[in-house]
């Protein structure tokens, strides 16, 4: 089966590098599969998990916003942050999860709602990519 590399990068650190048979993303037009010798394509990305299938495995890493960028046997993701599943502090990430919940509470200025709700799709990213 043939494979395409699949990178991604924050500003700080290269976080993800391997061959992949397929990578699924959530961009804002919807959910993309990527296969090898995919037309070329750059895509805005959502606060999602993003999938590397190897194999029978998936590998699953939490993604905060950022572009991809596909061209035929490579996929690069610049992401504002992502994380590992072994890299994320569930306990600060339910803690984060609460705060922003309380603050979506809480009547507040639009722009006070709105990184609350980014804070929130962040935090439940990383519970979801560790798993709990």
């Amino acid at each position: 089966m043939s494979t395409l590399r699949l990178e991604i990068v924050t500003p700080e650190r290269k976080v993800y590098e391997k061959d992949v048979n397929m990578v699924v993303v959530k961009g804002v037009a919807g959910e993309l599969g990527i296969l090898p010798n995919h037309i070329p394509l750059v895509t805005p990305l959502k606060i999602a998990p993003v999938k590397a299938k190897i194999g029978n495995n998936d590998e699953f890493i939490a993604v905060h916003g950022g572009f991809m960028e596909v061209r035929k046997d490579k996929v690069v993701i610049l992401a504002e942050a992502a994380e590992l599943g072994s890299d994320i502090d569930v306990s600060r990430a339910r803690l984060a999860k609460e705060r922003a919940e309380r603050r979506l509470a809480q009547k507040q200025s639009d722009y006070d709602a709105e990184r609350a709700e980014l804070a929130l799709q962040r935090a439940m990213n990383r519970l979801d990519i560790a798993g709990e």
